[in-house]
């Protein structure tokens, strides 16, 4: 089964799928994610890291502390979910380059 494996060549697929792998992150770490909940009154933002980098809340919430807390945890999952998504998406992506989109 391993007599006519070139090494080599599997070295370079190897260093190939690296590299591809390395660009892929650096291109999800650039992509931007916006959840809306409560109709756009808060709006959570992560970067493709999953990081919270902004928080958007509509001032009539402020006297609502409940209302403003479940609104804030349902964006934040949501955005989470979509930074997950994504990553996925990007893994089957690498995985399977002839993989439907």
């Amino acid at each position: 089964m391993f007599e006519k494996m070139d090494l080599g060549e599997l070295g370079k697929v190897f260093e190939e799928i690296q590299e591809k792998a390395k660009r892929l992150q650096e291109e999800q770490e650039k992509k931007i994610f916006t959840a809306k909940s409560g109709g756009g009154m808060v709006k959570v933002s992560a970067n493709g890291k999953g990081e919270v980098i902004d928080i958007d809340i509509d001032d009539s919430l402020l006297e609502d502390k409940e209302s403003l807390e479940i609104l804030l945890l349902s964006a934040i999952n949501d955005v989470y979910k979509m930074v997950e998504e994504d990553k996925q998406k990007s893994a089957m992506g690498l995985i399977n380059p002839f993989g439907t989109k």
